[in-house]
């Protein structure tokens, strides 16, 4: 039988935790990791309905991209959210494993997901790592040449956008070299600019960084949530490499924690 330990190590072979950044907290939360595994739900974020989900389904195993266990825990007594899903998950003999800015920086990571969604070519990391320039944050490609406001609608479109954000003033018309990066890649809209790109593609952009960057690059906000959404296809593909008999789940009640009006 495949245990948690056998699940986490094949997700860590793909996306070693040495890869994940230093306030990060990838790997199992919470389980025995010699504990056998029935079924798999897959998600982006673990909350109280996901947990129940997984109780329903049989899945005696979460994998998501953000970690429930974030900045640590200090005490178990059921006051907030997280505490209580660690508190049934225990009791309900659910472990729950996280791979999150290691899945970023991987080969083949959350941003070259991204990428293949928009069909881009020649893709290559935007933001390396010093001693590894295959593995880092974000990737820069090539696309067929797509007038900007076909490009924007194509974002809404295939990651399902309900209100998507973007530079009013660049001057880019055409979209043939874009830089994406799944979550929070803000940060990288100069390295992009750097490197070339007529556009960028991710979440949690700021107003100030519109305001600075906007003139020379388009900047498209998809959301954090929008943008992630796909690391449970990148979980599912290992799993059924691995284990093909293994019993993968998406997560039905996976929600976006913000709404629009």
């Amino acid at each position: 039988m495949t245990k948690v330990r056998d699940i986490s190590n094949a997700i860590e072979n793909f996306a070693p935790i040495r890869l994940q950044e230093d306030y990060d907290n990838a790997g199992l939360q919470v389980g025995d990791p010699d504990m056998e595994v029935s079924a798999v739900l897959l998600c982006l974020d673990v909350t109280e309905e996901i947990l129940q989900e997984a109780i329903e389904r049989s899945c005696n195993m979460i994998i998501s991209h953000h970690p429930l266990i974030f900045r640590g825990l200090k005490n178990v007594t059921g006051k907030d959210p997280i505490q209580r899903i660690v508190i049934e998950a225990l009791r309900n003999n659910v472990a729950i494993y996280s791979a999150h800015t290691n899945l970023d920086s991987a080969r083949e990571g959350v941003s070259h997901e991204i990428g293949n969604i928009l069909n881009l070519s020649d893709m290559k990391v935007l933001d390396p790592k010093p001693d590894d320039p295959s593995v880092g944050i974000g990737v820069i490609g090539d696309m067929k040449p797509t007038p900007k406001l076909e490009f924007l609608r194509r974002l809404k479109e295939k990651f399902n956008v309900k209100a998507l954000k973007y530079s009013a003033h660049s001057p880019k018309l055409v979209i043939k070299r874009p830089a994406v990066c799944g979550g929070s890649g803000a940060f990288l809209i100069k390295k992009a600019i750097e490197e070339g790109a007529d556009a960028i593609v991710t979440g949690d952009v700021k107003y100030h960084d519109f305001t600075s960057f906007g003139d020379d690059i388009l900047i498209a906000d998809i959301g954090h949530y929008e943008s992630e959404l796909c690391s449970s296809k990148i979980f599912s593909r290992i799993i059924r490499d691995r284990f093909p008999e293994m019993v993968v789940y998406f997560a039905e009640k996976e929600s976006n924690p913000i709404a629009f009006l």
